[in-house]
């Protein structure tokens, strides 16, 4: 506008100012602030503007300056103004500037209102400075403002000690009507409990049914009070029950709700029968069940599930079966977990035969498993290695219009693999991509192993560069595979090249990784090599276990390096790093000791690490000459 010669007002800024303070942009505002006190425009609007936006963005300290400077020019904010400030500044957990303004604002002769009130009581409560809390209470009671139970719960849940709660109460419940006497009790349940005190909770509930048997004043006030519980208050305590494992409790619980005419609810039912079903208490769970029903309660969706899922757990395949027809009839759905799980647990147990039937009957039923529930399938079939039953239930389910997903895909390809089919595993992976799935980094994981594993290590390689132009990046797990096969192939060359292309893209070598190459160079009798990364593998601070020890001394020993060999053994012995008697190693590390008995350069050592004891007596034999490692082993 000044660039066109136009001139601006007052009410031409202000929106501007406006505009900047809401997008948080205070730099600018600022300016325009400064350009209307410059011209002798500000008024109590436009300070109100900027300290409301330092609040909602929260520079409570920078909102607070503008209050003061707003004073210095005797402008004063308005009541409701006063009023959202004070809850931004709480919200942003500044009480102590909250009050402060609820004290400007008093001074102004406004009268605060029991909201004002109830924020920053609320604001002490939450900063645990209770002390604060119960003045601005005190304070109310003193200007005859009735708290209310928004109030008195704040407090109530800030203070579990009881003597302090039944005075906030007897200050309180004389004034409350009968709802919200219960609704303020109910308050002092649910603090109780939270704050793990779930016995006096039930202790007060009983009290509260006139039934307690504890003659202290704290319990008694709920007997003379007359203050009956409502279903929310038993909700209150059997859920803190069932959460401190207090099952039994909880059912007695809430069977007594029927005795004193409480009215139990829906939620209630479905809450007890989850926790029965979850500690494995099926029938009682059917028991309830039954009487929710008589009751006049529908079951929901969540309660057959929780009563399903103990079903599952037990592997009750025709219980579970019944219950899926319960559901049908109730227009529910069984979960997915649930009879995953069960797939799962019937397949390790080495009855994929029946959970294959059980995924039919389902389909029968009209539940037709997902995707998910027959992968477990597939994986316990491949499991017991029936690759051709797996594979036809692969067929079926593509038959049925399921469409197996990359995981069920991945099952199959591993089984295949595992059973030396590389080809099929092959025209599997083609079919995957061709459907237009995608294959994950496991996928080619899985690919790149079954190749290795079945000495297809040129496949494997060209498998790692349809990764790279797959986008999909190698992990550490890709590379060991790799370099493993490589070496096992005689290969220690391209090993060493991959490994470093590795190291090159920012793969960082875990301590498998480590051991496996160091074990695979050893295997092609390049110790030399394999000795770097062990020394590598130490500056990483890993810990290289005994059988990359064995394969170091046994290598050195192949190639008649006798001192190094020894300098891998003496690490050994000073790590105490020996493998099992049991172990097949240990017969490779007896004859590399012996061989280093015998050589001149490493027998004199040999020989002391014998005498002090280093060397167990498991890798000598007995009957050599004096001064000789013994010829065999007992």
């Amino acid at each position: 506008m000044r660039d066109q010669g136009l001139s601006f007002s007052k009410y031409t800024l202000t929106p501007v100012l406006q505009v900047y303070c809401n997008a948080g942009k205070f730099d600018e505002a600022l300016n325009v602030f400064n350009e209307i006190q410059d011209h002798g425009w500000l008024d109590a609007y436009v300070f109100s503007i900027l300290v409301l936006s330092f609040s909602k963005w929260g520079q409570v300290d920078k909102s607070f300056e503008f209050i003061e400077k707003m004073e210095e020019q005797n402008f004063r904010l308005n009541e409701k103004t006063f009023c959202n400030l004070i809850h931004g500044f709480v919200k942003q957990s500044r009480v102590d500037k909250g009050v402060q303004l609820f004290y400007k604002m008093q001074k102004y002769g406004l009268s605060p209102d029991i909201s004002l009130y109830d924020v920053l009581i609320g604001g002490f409560c939450s900063n645990k400075k209770l002390d604060k809390a119960l003045s601005l209470y005190a304070e109310m009671k003193m200007l005859k403002i009735q708290p209310d139970i928004g109030v008195v719960s704040k407090l109530i849940s800030s203070f579990p000690e009881e003597g302090k709660l039944i005075d906030i109460l007897e200050e309180t419940l004389e004034d409350m009507n009968i709802e919200t006497q219960t609704l303020l009790c109910n308050s002092v349940l649910s603090s109780l409990v939270n704050s793990g005190l779930i016995d006096k909770a039930c202790c007060l509930l009983r009290n509260m049914m006139g039934n307690g048997d504890d003659d202290d004043v704290q319990y008694k006030l709920f007997r003379d009070e007359k203050i009956r519980p409502n279903t929310a208050s038993f909700s209150i305590v059997i859920n803190g029950l069932m959460q401190a494992c207090k099952l039994d409790l909880a059912v007695c619980l809430f069977q007594d709700m029927a005795e004193i005419g409480c009215n139990r609810d829906l939620l209630l039912y479905n809450n007890l029968i989850n926790g029965l079903c979850n500690s494995d208490r099926l029938e009682e769970s059917y028991k309830l069940l039954k009487e929710m029903e008589e009751s006049g309660f529908k079951p929901t969706q969540f309660t057959l599930n929780s009563i399903f899922g103990c079903l599952c757990k037990r592997q009750d395949v025709s219980g579970a079966l019944d219950l899926v027809k319960k559901m049908r009839l109730y227009g529910c759905e069984p979960w997915v977990k649930h009879y995953t799980l069960l797939v799962r647990k019937l397949c390790k147990h080495g009855k994929a035969a029946e959970a294959s039937i059980f995924l039919t009957d389902m389909v029968q039923e009209g539940f037709p498993p997902n995707i998910i529930a027959y992968s477990a399938l597939l994986g316990g079939l491949i499991e017991v290695q029936e690759v051709d039953q797996a594979l036809k239930l692969f067929k079926d389910i593509s038959a049925r219009g399921r469409c197996p997903d990359v995981i069920a895909y991945n099952i199959l390809m591993k089984g295949l693999y595992e059973a030396h089919r590389t080809e099929e595993a092959r025209n599997l992976f083609n079919e995957m991509v061709m459907k237009g799935l995608i294959p994950s980094v496991v996928t080619y994981n899985l690919l790149i192993d079954g190749w290795c594993k079945n000495g297809c290590i040129d496949d494997a390689m060209n498998c790692l560069c349809s990764m790279s132009a797959k986008e999909r990046e190698p992990n550490v797990f890709t590379y060991t595979t790799l370099i493993d096969g490589l070496c096992k192939a005689g290969r220690p060359d391209d090993a060493v090249m991959l490994w470093n292309e590795m190291r090159r893209r920012g793969c960082r070598p875990n301590r498998v990784a480590f051991m496996g190459f160091i074990h695979g160079l050893c295997k092609c009798d390049k110790p030399e090599a394999a000795l770097i990364h062990f020394h590598e593998m130490e500056e990483e601070e890993m810990e290289p276990d005994t059988y990359v020890y064995i394969s170091l001394v046994s290598a050195f020993v192949n190639i008649s390096n006798f001192p190094m060999a020894f300098e891998i053994l003496k690490k050994m012995v000073d790590r105490r790093n020996f493998p099992d008697p049991l172990d097949k190693n240990c017969i490779i590390i007896r004859d590399a000791i012996l061989k280093l008995s015998k050589d001149a350069r490493t027998s004199s050592s040999v020989k002391s690490l014998i005498a002090s004891g280093s060397i167990p007596t498991i890798y000598l034999s007995d009957n050599g000459d004096k001064g000789e490692v013994r010829g065999e082993i007992v």
